[in-house]
C-alpha cells in the first residue's frame, strides 16, 4: 500500500463533517466506507439499496462487513423496477437505478444527516467504461473519493488487503439486471431466475459466473479456464435451470467477459 495514497485520502476526508456512502458490498465502496469510519468515526455511515436486482448474498456480505467494522448501515428499499424507464431496460438503465438510489440517499440526508457528504465507490479506472450512473452521481452531487484521489482498481485491492478487509479479492458482482440484454424488459421473475441459477452454479464450484437471460434462454458465462468443466457438468446444471423456468440452457464458449452486453452499444453506433 502506497502511504501517499492513504495520506491523500486522509486529507480528502479532513474537511468532511460526516458521510453517507452508497454501499454495494463490493471492494470499492467497502474501502470508501471503511475509510469514512476510520477518518470520521461514527459519522461514517453506509447506505445499501435492498431491491430485487441486488443478490441476497451481497446484501448479507454488506451487513456482515458493517458488523465486523462497527459501521452503521442503513438498508433502504428502492423501487426502481416500478419506474418504466428502468424496467424497459434502455442502454442507460443504470442511470435510473442510481438516480433512484441517490434521491433516496438525499432524502435521508435532508431528514437526518444535513451537512454530510454523499459518497460512492467510483474509481479512476471506471472513467474509461460506459457508466451512465456517473451522470446521476453528478446531478445529485455524490462525490467519489477514490477517483478524486487517483486510485485505480489495483491500488484499491492492495489497500483493502492491507487493512484486512474480507472483500479485498471479491469478484465483481454487478446487479442482476445487468444479465438481461438491453431492450428486454427487467422483471422480478427474471431476476429471481437469474439469482437462483447462479446460486446453483456456485454450489457446483463455479464461484465467478454469470447467467445471462436471453428471452428465456440461460446463457452461462464462466471464466475461460472453467468453460470445459462447465460443459462437462451441463447435464447436472440443465435440469435445475429448466426447473426455474428457463426454456433452454447454453454455455458461452467465449467465457466470462465483464460487461459483455455493452457490446450492443457499439453495434448500434
Amino acid at each position: 500500500m502506497d502511504p501517499v495514497d492513504l495520506d491523500r485520502l486522509e486529507a480528502w476526508f479532513a474537511p468532511i463533517e460526516g458521510s453517507l456512502t452508497a454501499f454495494s458490498g463490493g471492494v470499492d465502496s467497502a474501502l470508501v466506507l471503511f475509510l469514512s469510519r476510520r477518518f470520521l468515526g461514527s459519522k461514517g455511515i453506509g447506505v445499501i439499496a435492498d431491491s430485487p436486482s441486488l443478490k441476497r448474498q451481497d446484501l448479507a456480505i454488506a451487513q456482515k462487513f458493517c458488523e465486523q467494522f462497527d459501521i452503521a448501515l442503513r438498508v433502504i428499499q428502492t423501487d426502481e423496477l416500478d419506474n418504466p424507464d428502468y424496467a424497459k431496460n434502455p442502454f442507460n438503465r443504470c442511470y435510473y437505478c442510481k438516480d433512484t438510489l441517490y434521491q433516496s440517499m438525499r432524502a435521508l440526508h435532508a431528514a437526518e444527516f444535513p451537512g454530510f457528504a454523499l459518497l460512492n465507490g467510483a474509481n479512476l479506472d471506471d472513467q474509461g467504461d460506459y457508466r451512465p450512473g456517473h451522470i446521476a452521481a453528478k446531478e445529485q452531487q455524490v462525490r467519489s473519493p477514490l477517483a478524486e484521489c487517483g486510485l485505480g482498481k489495483d491500488a484499491i485491492r492492495e489497500m483493502a488487503k492491507r487493512f484486512g478487509l474480507p472483500v479485498w479479492n471479491k469478484p465483481a458482482s454487478p446487479c442482476l439486471s445487468s444479465r438481461i440484454p438491453y431492450g428486454q424488459k427487467v422483471t422480478p421473475e427474471k431476476l429471481s431466475q437469474i439469482e437462483s441459477a447462479e446460486i446453483a452454479l456456485n454450489r457446483l464450484g463455479f464461484d465467478e459466473v454469470r447467467v445471462r437471460h436471453f428471452s428465456g434462454i440461460a446463457r452461462i458465462e464462466a471464466p475461460a479456464e472453467a468453460v470445459e468443466r462447465l460443459k462437462n457438468q451441463l447435464p447436472l446444471v440443465e435440469p435445475t435451470l429448466l426447473a426455474l423456468g428457463f426454456q433452454a440452457v447454453e454455455v458461452d464458449e467465449e467465457g466470462l467477459v465483464s460487461g459483455k452486453l455493452n457490446r450492443a452499444l457499439t453495434a448500434n453506433g
